[in-house]
């Protein structure tokens, strides 16, 4: 057989039809090297190797055709139209997801060398071309971040945003929302990658990260949907509530001059209509964690969560009772008020007072044993310090805890013998110490001294 082009497109079908694909493959090559070789024969190639279900071989055809493309020089095909049909041949493959990112990134780059109209087209079969591309990046970033491969999907949803952007000059007209949640989420995926990895993000993709979401921001009403649909009005409360997480996130790599910031962040999202109790408990965790901790956030967070929860037609109980626990948690480190003890002690009393009137069960029962327990304890600890009448003070709030905490009730009957063996020894020692002229707070307790326990006896009064 004469060796030119036409010869080798003949071998390069029959071994399609002997489903040899790697030696098509290798004919290809041959082809190319063929003085009469025009790469209109790779396009031929790509479809009879598509007809053949060689999907290899079609990906292989279009890759060699791609390395042809030049400025000025004619082609048989559009280079987009080439991008698109083998980026939509490795999608059909597994394990293709670092190709088709590649092939996304040329054609992200062809964008910007040769501008949105004059690479993918004019007129609406332009826009068509221009959406695949952005949807494509949108929906490969939502595989991967399912697989757990943040890296590659915050690529992917990054792309997406730039392609959504690319549709003119005033971010993407009617693409406006889904360009908000690109860079939303390609943030989301870099932080996830962070974390998954245990790998601290670097200064550069800390500021590009701020960057998108300071883009992000602007567009923010652009997602709020024009109709009131429940399922729409979810999805742009979850992504305004994402926006403001991985905003303060970001801020909270800064040094402290950032905390004001953090906090007017939080206030602003608390007064929008996308604020639930439950994002406010969340960024009152996050606020409460980080290095260092930014305290006022976290105050303000988790009080403004339970008032909300609070108003509500149906308080959700679980998240109140866990902002009641990281509220006291967090008044245990600093008393924000000035008065350590009565900060801690408030928000024990904030949860009996909720507790009153409740059915049995509708406060979530290991939250209400914790209050209990931990405000039993704190009476000991007192008592170690030599502050009787604060002792006394929790044991009451432990017990009156326990008389609403079914787990508890158990032990009230012993938790009140203990207070009034306590009473009656402060009471004892506080007549001793007033014919002395002294308050028994400020008196060292004896050695030796009894400590009394949930039963009376002679030991700590710790529950467990």
């Amino acid at each position: 057989v004469e060796h030119n082009a036409h010869c080798a497109f003949m071998k390069i079908k029959i071994h399609l039809q002997k489903n040899d694909e790697d030696e098509a493959i290798k004919q290809i090559k041959t082809m190319m090297g063929c003085i009469d070789f025009n790469p209109s024969s790779l396009m031929l190639t790509t479809h009879e190797a598509i007809a053949c279900k060689a999907v290899r071989v079609a990906v292989a055809s279009l890759t060699f055709l791609l390395g042809l493309y030049s400025p000025g020089k004619p082609m048989p095909e559009r280079e987009v139209t080439v991008l698109r049909t083998l980026i939509e041949l490795l999608c059909r493959e597994q394990g293709t997801e670092d190709e088709i990112l590649k092939y996304s990134r040329r054609a992200k780059l062809r964008m910007s060398d040769l501008g949105v109209e004059d690479f993918f087209g004019n007129g609406p079969v332009g826009t068509r071309e221009l959406n695949w591309f952005a949807g494509n990046c949108w929906n490969m970033g939502r595989r991967v971040a399912k697989e757990q491969k943040y890296d590659l999907s915050a690529e992917f949803f990054e792309l997406a945003a730039e392609f959504f952007g690319g549709a003119s000059n005033d971010e993407g007209d009617g693409n406006r929302p889904t360009l908000c949640k690109a860079l939303i989420m390609s943030v989301t995926s870099m932080l996830q990658a962070e974390e998954l990895n245990n790998s601290p993000l670097s200064d550069s993709d800390v500021k590009k990260g701020v960057e998108m979401l300071s883009r992000a921001g602007k567009l923010l009403p652009s997602i709020w949907p024009s109709v009131s649909v429940a399922s729409d009005q979810a999805e742009a409360n979850n992504f305004m509530f994402l926006h403001t997480f991985y905003s303060y996130q970001l801020l909270d790599r800064m040094d402290t001059s950032a905390h004001p910031q953090q906090l007017q962040l939080v206030k602003n999202f608390a007064s929008s209509k996308a604020c639930t109790p439950s994002h406010l408990l969340k960024l009152g965790k996050a606020a409460s964690e980080g290095t260092p901790p930014n305290l006022l956030v976290a105050e303000f967070s988790l009080k403004a969560s339970i008032k909300t929860a609070l108003a509500s037609h149906s308080p959700n109980y679980r998240v109140i009772s866990a902002a009641l626990r990281n509220l006291a948690c967090l008044a245990g480190l600093q008393d924000l008020s000035g008065s350590k003890s009565d900060a801690v002690y408030d928000v024990y009393r904030q949860a009996y007072q909720i507790m009153v009137g409740l059915r049995d069960g509708e406060y979530p029962c290991e939250e209400g044993q914790w209050l209990a327990v931990t405000a039993w304890n704190k009476s000991y600890l007192a008592r170690r310090l030599n502050q009787a009448s604060v002792g006394i003070k929790w044991m009451k709030m432990g017990l009156d805890l326990s008389r609403h905490v079914e787990s508890m009730k158990q032990y009230t009957a012993d938790m009140e013998q203990c207070l009034e063996y306590f009473q009656k020894l402060f009471h004892s020692e506080a007549g001793e110490h007033a014919l002395l002229g002294k308050n028994p707070d400020e008196c060292s307790q004896q050695e030796g001294a009894p400590s009394t326990s949930m039963s009376g006896s002679m030991s700590q009064p710790v529950l467990v």
